[in-house]
Parts: structure tokens; sequence; C-alpha cells
């Protein structure tokens, strides 16, 4: 699931093929022109609260069984994060991130900063501890199943609020058009998502819930891998004379209109009506359901860091006012695009890459 907060201002290693840091951009066509491209959202500062690291990604031929020594097939060494790899996303669509976190005075903490620096997110609002560790994670990435398993060590000493100045914090929020929280509060996390998944025993009727539960939330998104996302948005008008259809047939009636012959992302949405789930309640708005690009084997090579490519391609259709017909395939196709390279951050797409064009 979309873990993260929007919320709107005023929502293994021998013989390697590659070894790199801080890679530059991985891109398989020619750049688009910017003149060909529309105009950049006129709000366009996003400030990002979470977590930062590098990533040690090793691909390997299948996943060691244990007590086995394999050789790696590649290796890559790059920043990772939740917040740190979509705002990296963010900028390279044309926004202006700023993002707070915290890093140790040690070879990765000056790494990572120099490359979310280098790819244009104000690192300003960084905490820099002079003692302790930058957080790191091995990331091992199968070739047969393409699938990766991450090992992650924290950062130390965390971050606390009170290291961040009032005026820290308000320089940090001026001018900002949303904030963009990655969940790594996972204290807070969990008490928001225990008082929103309270009795929910469907993945539909559990976003109905969180828009009930949580009355000033707009939409919600569930991201399914493979098999796209589904989001939930509230619809502010109108309500008392609209037709009452139960979540999980509405669901169902959408899935049958998916177009299995297409490739690229698409997005099936319902009329505006009052979606119900027995047990919850009632919600007026409207459901939609957003499919992933189908990436052909041969071009499928790591998944690392696709949801937090999805949620930045979100932050940036926000900001440019996109519907979510258009925001939905969109984000999908900005995931997809990833997913084409090792690492989180190798194959983010930035906003001249053509697979973009016909999606902005």
């Amino acid at each position: 699931m979309v873990s993260s907060l929007l919320s709107p201002f005023p929502n293994v290693i021998s013989q390697p093929n590659l070894v790199s840091r801080a890679s530059p951009p991985f891109f398989t066509r020619a750049q688009m022109s910017s003149e060909s491209l529309p105009p950049l959202p006129e709000h366009r500062i996003v400030l990002g609260c979470g977590s930062v690291g590098v990533d040690f990604l090793a691909s390997v031929a299948s996943y060691p069984k244990p007590d086995d020594k394999i050789r790696s097939t590649s290796l890559k060494v790059q920043g990772g994060g939740n917040a740190g790899n979509a705002l990296t996303c963010v900028a390279r669509l044309g926004l202006n991130p700023r993002l707070i976190s915290k890093v140790a005075n040690d070879a990765q903490g000056k790494s990572i900063l120099e490359e979310l620096e280098s790819d244009g997110v104000n690192t300003s609002f960084f905490i820099v501890s002079e003692e302790g560790n930058s957080p790191f994670t091995y990331i091992i990435v199968d070739n047969e199943t393409k699938t990766r398993t991450c090992i992650h060590t924290p950062g130390y000493p965390p971050l606390i609020p009170d290291e961040l100045s009032q005026s820290q914090l308000l320089s940090a929020l001026d001018g900002a058009n949303m904030v963009y929280f990655d969940g790594r509060l996972y204290e807070t996390a969990l008490i928001i998502a225990k008082e929103a998944w309270t009795k929910a025993p469907s993945l539909p009727s559990a976003l109905l819930s969180m828009l009930l539960r949580l009355p000033n939330l707009k939409f919600v998104i569930v991201t399914l891998g493979e098999d796209g996302c589904i989001m939930l948005e509230r619809s502010v008008n109108g309500g008392s004379d609209a037709e009452e259809i139960d979540i999980h047939g509405l669901l169902e009636s959408l899935k049958q209109r998916k177009d299995e012959s297409k490739t690229i992302p698409t997005c099936i949405s319902s009329v505006v009506t009052n979606l119900s789930a027995n047990g919850i309640g009632t919600v007026f708005g409207r459901l939609f359901i957003g499919t992933a690009e189908k990436i052909p084997p041969s071009e499928l090579v790591d998944t690392t860091g696709a949801g937090d490519a999805f949620i930045g391609a979100v932050v940036y259709a926000l900001c440019a006012g996109m519907p979510p017909e258009k925001m939905l395939p969109f984000a999908a196709q900005v995931a997809a695009s990833g997913c084409r390279a090792l690492g989180a951050r190798t194959g983010l797409p930035h906003r001249t890459d053509p697979r973009l064009a016909t999606f902005l």
C-alpha cells in the first residue's frame, strides 16, 4: 500500500559487469526537447521528510540457498531510501524538492548528500551527526524470479524533532505546495493504520473505511505491483440522490472493463456515486483501477524503488493538477521506467524522456 502521506498545503561480489556510485541517469532513447513539453506546474516546491541511505545492490542468477557461496552478475552502489528516491523522481520531473532527513558525517553520508544535490534535491535542511553511521541497505536482486531482498541497517543516532529549530522548519515550509512523508515515523503510522483499518475485512472496504475515519483525506491509493493500483476518491458535492453501489461489486465490474491486450498503463473509473460496504458505511465518490505497464521479461531488471517512483510521480501529478485518469497511468509509466535498470534511481526518467510524452 502507498504508506506515505501526501498533504496539500492552505495531500554478494565477484567479476561484476557494472560497478558504479551515483551513476548518471539511465536512458535508452533520445530525449524530448523542452519546447515540446507542457509548462511546468506553477507551484513547484515540494517538501519531503523521511528516509535516505546508500544501497549496495548485487544481481545474482538465482537467490542463494542457506550456506551457499555464489557470484554476483552485477554490482551497483547508489543512493536509496524511500523519501530520497521519491524526491529524486520529483526533481527529475521538474519540481523543486527540499528534503528533511539525517545522515552521519561519514563517507556514506557525504555520498548521499552529493547524489541528491546532483539531482536537484535541496539538502540544506539535513541534520548531519558528527558521530554514528548513515543508513545503508544490502539488496540482492534475483534475476530468475525478478525479485529483490533488502537487508537494512538504520542510521544512528535517529532524527528527533528537537534537532530542527522552529526557524528551520518554517524556512523549509516556506512556499511549499505539498509535504510528503514516507511513513518511516512508524509509531505514528501504526496508530493511523490501526484506526483506519479496524473492522475492514477486504481491500475495497479498507479503502472506504480510511475515508470514513479520516474525513479530511481526499483520496487513498493502494499499489498492487504488476496488478496496478486501486484508488478511491472522495467527492464533495452531491450524494443525496445518487444510487448506492456496493464497492466490491463495483470493483469487479471495473476489472471486467480492463483491456488485457494493452501493454501501456491505463485507467478505468466509475461514475461519482454512493459507495458502500456492509458494516463499514458509505462514501460519495469515485473508484479507479490503474493498470501497470506489461514490461517484457527481457526488459525487466529490478523492481527496487518502484513504489517510490510511483509516489514521486503522483506528487508531480498533484502539483500539475492532473486528474486521476491521467495521474495513475503517468505514475505507473514512471515506475515501470525505473524497473528497467538496476537500482531505485538508475532508470528514473527525466521529464524529457520520450516514454513520458503521451502521459504528460
